[in-house]
Formats: C-alpha cells, sequence, structure tokens
C-alpha cells in the first residue's frame, strides 16, 4: 500500500470510467487513482482561481500598469533623443539650403500624405527617388 493515501470507495459512471481507462495511460499515469486524483488536484486548482476572480483582474491590471508604465517611459525617452538629433539635422540642413517658406508648406503636405499612404515605411531611398522625379 502507498504510504499517505486512504483508500475508499468511488463511485463513477459508466462513461466517466470509460474517459478514465482511455486517458490515464495516455497522461504518463501509472494507475486510474493517479489519473483521478491529478483531475482532482487540476479541477480544485480551477475553481480557487475562478473564485478569486475579484483578486486575480486587479493583481494583473497591477504589474500590467506597472510594465506599461516603465515602456512608456523607455519609449518617451527614446523619442526625445530621436526628436533633438532631428531637430539638430532640420537646422544644420536649413542653415544650408535655399528653399521658400512656399515650398517647404507644399513638401510638409506631400509628405504627410506619403507618410499615412504608406503608414511610415518611408526612407531616404524613398524620398530621393521622389526628388528625382520632381527635377
Amino acid at each position: 500500500m502507498v504510504k499517505g493515501k486512504e483508500k475508499f470507495a468511488l463511485w463513477l459512471a459508466p462513461d466517466a470510467r470509460e474517459m478514465v481507462d482511455a486517458h490515464y495511460a495516455a497522461d504518463n499515469c501509472i494507475s486510474r487513482s493517479e489519473y483521478i486524483e491529478k483531475a482532482i488536484r487540476f479541477y480544485t486548482g480551477y475553481r480557487n482561481a475562478r473564485d478569486a476572480g475579484a483578486f486575480l483582474p486587479r493583481v494583473l491590471a497591477d504589474v500590467l500598469e506597472g510594465k506599461l508604465l516603465l515602456f512608456g517611459e523607455k519609449l518617451g525617452k527614446t523619442l526625445f533623443k530621436l526628436a533633438v538629433q532631428d531637430a539638430v539635422m532640420a537646422n544644420l540642413l536649413a542653415a544650408d539650403t535655399d528653399v521658400d517658406l512656399e515650398t517647404l508648406e507644399t513638401l510638409t503636405g506631400t509628405c504627410a500624405r506619403r507618410v499615412m499612404r504608406t503608414h511610415g515605411a518611408l526612407g531616404f531611398e524613398d524620398a530621393l527617388k521622389f526628388q528625382k522625379e520632381l527635377q
């Protein structure tokens, strides 16, 4: 007899017994009893988790909020660095370019439409091709 276990009568419907017989070996259980015990522990865990429904969503929300806050901070810092670099490049280019404001406004509108149309998938090569078409 196995230590720490108790034997008792268990009544099962025939179809439930057939399910146990059909699946206990596939679950790497050496006996029907082991399979039934695993099923009881699984279902009890499921019930406990379901009963803790008011607690789990709050914990999950707190964890997600913390992770998203960190992600947002990192993303914000990265966007700030990119904006600074963009401003530096724009000022360097503006200092050495002879473009009037009307042409700049037209180009801004054109670029905004192209970015929306391509969902931001534009690179330097696309801009170079576009500028070569204008010439």
